[in-house]
């Protein structure tokens, strides 16, 4: 049976800063180099290997993953082999660090990331499970995205919903169930309809919008989302521009409304707080739009509340 919401004892027993270990990803879906990849330099820069580590985060590096090409391949998507390549690494990577019994903490980059957990997951004859925290459903068929980039499409790659995906992806996907997945957050039902493509918010365990998980509660909304998750081990993924473009300017593409900081802190701390859950991603930041380096050090500091399983005490 589905964990239920867990209480706030609870959250900080289940969830170890020591048990973490920082991986960082240099990479990105767009057509040039740069931006989001550029992100965990800029984090580490601004003090996140020294605030993790005084919270027992084990550091694992930097992947080494090849730029874009700004070609698309036969799927409609952007940059193929580089998208293969970050999802062996991912794979390999995760699948070893949670042989060492710790948590992969997955940093920079974007939202392609998740393919590989959930497959190194499912490596280890676990059912995933994904708790998409996104301002964004990244459902689209690739030929239907304006831009091509797999960030676009990477949950629909995960249900197998797209065809012609370059090796190893074509022989790995479906990743995930439709009853695996909730997705907290999405804001852009709007432009789904507009573009005419179908949405998955019906199909899903679990969808609410940030104005359906403020109803009766941050906890409880992500409670019972967790709740409907059929799984026996679950992602936890981040996606920035979840939040309100005030709280985060320095991501990609912004919407209007969203969450604040505070609001991600209490839902990413039950998520975690999840017995279920293996490790978690945080991506999009992207420095380009960061000058002053503020955003980054807001990163930073709600990175070290995330493994330190602190809800509530987010920045505003």
């Amino acid at each position: 049976m589905a964990a239920g919401p867990l209480t706030a004892p609870a959250i900080e027993s289940a969830v170890g800063a020591g048990d973490w270990e920082l991986v960082g990803i240099p990479y990105t879906s767009a057509a040039r180099p740069g931006g989001i990849a550029d992100a965990i330099s800029v984090l580490r820069a601004e003090g996140l290997t020294e605030r993790l580590g005084t919270l027992g985060v084990a550091d694992g590096g930097e992947l080494e993953l090849d730029g874009p090409s700004g070609e698309r391949g036969s799927s409609g998507l952007l940059n193929e082999p580089a998208l293969a390549q970050l999802v062996r690494a991912t794979r390999t990577r995760v699948g070893e660090i949670l042989e060492r019994g710790r948590r992969p903490l997955l940093v920079g980059g974007d939202c392609p990331v998740l393919l590989g957990p959930l497959a190194a997951i499912r490596d280890r004859r676990e059912r995933p499970g994904l708790v998409m925290i996104d301002g964004h459903e990244d459902a689209w068929p690739p030929e239907r995205s304006e831009t091509g980039e797999a960030s676009d499409s990477e949950v629909a790659i995960a249900l197998g919903l797209v065809l012609r995906l370059p090796s190893p992806l074509d022989g790995l996907t479906p990743l995930l169930d439709t009853s695996a997945l909730a997705m907290a957050g999405p804001r852009d039902a709007a432009e789904i309809a507009e573009a005419g493509v179908v949405s998955i918010r019906d199909r899903v365990a679990a969808f609410a919008d940030p104005e359906a998980l403020r109803v009766g509660g941050i906890e409880d909304g992500i409670g019972s989302e967790l709740a409907a998750i059929d799984a026996d081990a679950v992602w936890v993924h981040v996606d920035l521009d979840v939040l309100t473009t005030a709280a985060m300017p320095a991501v990609d593409y912004r919407q209007p409304g969203g969450l604040e900081w505070a609001e991600l802190d209490r839902l990413a701390a039950v998520a975690l707080g999840d017995p279920r859950c293996r490790g978690c991603s945080v991506v999009i930041y992207n420095p380009e739009f960061d000058p002053d380096r503020s955003d980054a050090r807001r990163v930073v500091e709600f990175l070290a509340r995330l493994v330190a399983g602190l809800p509530g005490r987010g920045s505003r």
